[in-house]
């Protein structure tokens, strides 16, 4: 079954950000992550606060995702992410087929 991390993220340093961006989605790609959304626009419709930047990348499993984020490959990436961006990061199991 699929899983997905949310990030919702507030950049704080345009370069460490592209450099974090770039090694977080070799990473990503090497554990068969994919991005659902990358940024873009979003539009708080109910509830507050405001949305932030938000991204999904879809996993093949819970298990492989975990695989990722506990990775030598994406730790490079996490030594950047403190002076790149804050963040709240959410993992959730998708919906079981019907």
């Amino acid at each position: 079954m699929a899983a997905y991390v949310i990030s919702e993220i507030e950049v704080r340093d345009l370069d460490s950000m592209e450099r974090y961006r770039n090694c977080a989605a070799r990473s990503i790609a090497l554990y068969g992550g994919r991005y659902l959304v990358r940024g873009g626009p979003a539009e708080t419709v109910e509830g507050g606060p405001p949305a932030k930047t938000l991204i999904i990348v879809e996993f093949p499993s819970m298990a492989r995702l975990r695989e990722w984020y506990a990775s030598a490959e994406y730790a490079v990436a996490l030594n950047e992410r403190w002076n790149a961006l804050d963040r709240r990061l959410i993992f959730v199991e998708g919906a079981a087929p019907a």
